[in-house]
């Protein structure tokens, strides 16, 4: 009975964009939950997770690689995500995959485990209280995995999308939009940033249609009615405070420009938001526009552009755009290359146009060859990194409010640095500051402030105030 028997180990490798990553997160809680403790590394574990990706179909050859090295390196591998639902196509290149699950499916992924590595029983190993995060699409903070650093978290307030986008299919993957209850998503944020949690991330496959499918629901939250809407969760957030009683940074992502998002700039305006905004426009030719099967109100979408930034001067707008979708001519590529003169959008990333299976676009005529698709997307980058450099040096003398992510050890004169982000950086997808001589006291998760010294396309470089 004084023997603690060795715990099962999970390890996890998970791919794709934050909301496949949060989906991880729910995974490896409930099997630490179920006594299951987490592997650093393949030697360790006694079974392998790869959660995988299947937007694109390098997203889909980057997921079999990856079944492929967990295979290799351990050999107990069990496969979920968006690709599981082509399990006929991971068995017929791995048959020793020992089960396959599609993309939430929370509870045949734990089952599996079961299967693969039956936990181990005992009083001194299952200590962690059943989370009810699956059910209820919520979860505690405090019996919660997370996969980011403790200062920023991801915070999912919807799956699923009502769009039928003809390059996409995520609805195919993961089904129609299902919003959480308002209540139970300000509930995990609540317990994140009592927690630690510094920055909050919103995702969704469409954030600004949170509570269309629940007819925007109202919930009691702290006394008052609130609305499962875009607006009234975002000045919901932006109430919260740390145990310090700092106001963590709120960032909007996947936002689609519908009329209320209007309502969100002011909120930035009064510092309740950070300002911030990703918004998947795509393209700008009101022709490709259609074939797309999304908005062709690119003219409005300026005039709004403009307007918001009258509100809130150091809004930062970020997108991602697809180049070489099938139909596009030289003339539409133009437009959107003057488009993007005119917006002038802080952060851009592109992508060359890749069949998917099941998408409507692979339909389509007129598919550009690969060649001019190099070339468009070469003419873009070099558009948008000149736009980046400009507002970049433009911040040059300014002090900026950022958050650090890394302090490193002294260099040989004692000088130390740190990596962090300004309102206007994301993690993983947009720049970062570059801090010299800070103090020793400074920690991941610290709020500071810094004077702009220098800047390049992308990044910041400075010191501390």
């Amino acid at each position: 009975m004084l023997t603690i028997p060795d715990q099962k180990k999970v390890g996890m490798v998970s791919l794709g964009c934050p909301k496949a990553l949060v989906d991880s997160e729910r995974i490896l809680t409930r099997l630490r939950a179920d006594g299951y403790a987490m592997s650093p590394d393949y030697a360790g574990a006694d079974v392998v997770l790869v959660n995988t990706c299947g937007f694109l179909d390098s997203a889909k050859e980057e997921s079999l690689e990856a079944i492929g090295e967990a295979i290799a390196e351990n050999g107990r591998v069990i496969v979920t995500g968006c690709m599981g639902d082509e399990a006929d196509v991971i068995r017929a290149r791995f048959p020793q995959v020992l089960a396959v699950t599609g993309a939430q499916q929370y509870e045949a992924v734990v089952e599996a485990v079961h299967e693969a590595a039956p936990p181990t029983q005992g009083p001194f190993i299952d200590l962690i209280p059943q989370p009810d995060a699956l059910k209820q699409r919520s979860g505690s903070a405090d019996e919660y995995v997370k996969l980011t650093p403790r200062h920023y978290s991801y915070l999912k307030i919807s799956e699923g999308c009502n769009h039928s986008c003809a390059f996409c299919i995520i609805p195919q993957l993961r089904g129609k939009l299902a919003s959480r209850r308002v209540d139970a998503v300000l509930r995990e944020a609540e317990k994140l940033v009592a927690a630690g949690t510094k920055e909050l991330l919103v995702i969704s496959q469409d954030t600004s249609a949170y509570g269309v499918d629940i007819r925007h629901d109202t919930r009691a939250w702290h006394g008052r009615e609130v609305r499962a809407h875009m607006t009234d969760l975002a000045r919901e957030l932006g109430q919260l405070k740390t145990p310090n009683g700092e106001q963590p940074w709120v960032r909007l992502h996947y936002v689609y420009p519908y009329p209320h998002v209007d309502a969100v700039i002011p909120l930035m305006a009064e510092g309740l938001l950070t300002p911030y905004l990703d918004i998947p426009f795509q393209h700008a030719s009101p022709k490709v526009l259609r074939a797309m099967k999304r908005p062709a109100n690119e003219a409005r979408v300026l005039e709004r552009i403009r307007s918001w930034r009258a509100i809130a001067p150091d809004l930062t707008i970020r997108s991602s755009f697809v180049v070489g979708f099938p139909g596009e001519t030289e003339e539409d590529f133009r437009y959107l290359l003057d488009w993007l003169e005119e917006a002038q959008l802080d952060r851009v990333g592109a992508f060359r146009f890749e069949p998917v299976a099941g998408a409507q676009a692979n339909d389509l005529p007129d598919h550009v060859p690969d060649a001019i698709k190099e070339e468009r997307y070469a003419r873009i980058m070099a558009v948008t990194e000149r736009i980046s450099a400009a507002k970049l040096a433009a911040k040059i003398g300014r002090t900026l409010p950022v958050i650090i992510d890394e302090v490193g050890e002294p260099d040989p004169d004692g000088d130390i640095g740190a990596t962090g982000r300004s309102q206007a950086d994301a993690p993983e997808i947009d720049g970062q500051v570059f801090l010299r001589n800070v103090p020793a006291t400074l920690a991941a998760g610290d709020f500071a402030t810094m004077v702009v010294e220098d800047a390049d396309a992308h990044d910041l470089f400075g010191r501390l105030v």
